[in-house]
Order: C-alpha cells, then structure tokens, then sequence
C-alpha cells in the first residue's frame, strides 16, 4: 500500500457537492486517511471565471500510479468533466499531488505535481493533513512551502468532508 496526496478542485456546478461525489469515488480505490477542510480560491491561469473551492486528501491505495491516474480520470468524467481549455471552469479536477516519496516523470503523470509548491490553493489544504511532509525533489516540507506562497485569494471556509 502506498500513501498518495491527491488534490481536489471545483468550479462548475454545485462545488462543494463536486468535491463529495469525488471523495466518494477515490474511497472506491483505497482508504481514505485524512481530509483538508474546503478551501475557497481565485481561479489560477485563467481569471475569467467563479473561484474555486480546493481541497486535499490522503490515500492509502494498492494502485499503480498510472492506475490511480486512469481511475482518477474516469471519475473526473463521470463527475462531468469535459474537455475544454487549460486552466479553464471544471466540474472537478483530481490531481496527484505526492505518490509515497516516488519521483514520476512518464508523458501522462508527473509527480510530485510540478507546480504545487507555487499554488496557495494546493498548499494550504496539503499543509492540514501533512505538514511536515517533505517534497521529495525540493527537500522542503509542506510548512515551509506553504510560508513562501501568497496569502491573498484563498480563504478557509467552514466545510469539511469527512469519512
């Protein structure tokens, strides 16, 4: 079983009930350890449309990474994610974040995910649920990450998912 950080993000739809369906969907492939609370973010690399609400979650799974990744893209469709323009409105957005300590580097799966440590909505909910993780190519941990990246846009609101 390895450990697997993945991020969670929505801004299509009913938000908060996107992240849900997709929590429940990734339980379907491991056991769910922890939970971040819901972060609401301003849209990053497109700003024409509604904020986002981000979460974080980690996973004990059997998968295989590119395993996980199909797994996470079926749900992604059949959460109702279609295919439109980078960094543009989604219903959901699942991404691998950490996959145990593993450096991945394959055309379809990156990992550690390349640009965390510059994005607040990935950080502050990673930070929640593991803070003194350590980014495996950078040597520094989420808390230290976390202290680096701007505190304006994102704001921790009131839900949790829980299982």
């Amino acid at each position: 079983m390895s450990k697997v950080i993945i991020a969670l993000g929505s801004n299509k739809g009913d938000r908060l009930r996107n992240l849900q369906a997709a929590a429940g969907l990734i339980k379907s492939v491991g056991k769910i350890e922890k939970t971040s609370s819901v972060y609401e973010s301003e849209p990053w690399g497109y700003a024409g449309q509604k904020n986002f609400y981000n979460m974080a979650l980690s996973l004990f799974t059997g998968l295989q990474p590119l395993t996980l990744l199909s797994k996470l893209k079926e749900f992604e469709t059949s959460l109702g994610r279609k295919p439109t323009f980078k960094n543009g409105p989604r219903e959901i957005d699942l991404d691998i974040i950490f996959y145990g300590s593993k450096v991945i580097n394959l055309p379809e799966l990156t990992v550690p995910h390349p640009l965390m440590q510059d994005r607040n909505f990935v950080l502050f909910p990673l930070y929640e649920i593991a803070p003194k993780a350590k980014h495996p190519l950078l040597e520094i941990s989420i808390e230290e990450l976390k202290s680096k990246v701007p505190l304006s846009g994102i704001t921790k609101t009131s839900f949790k998912i829980n299982w």
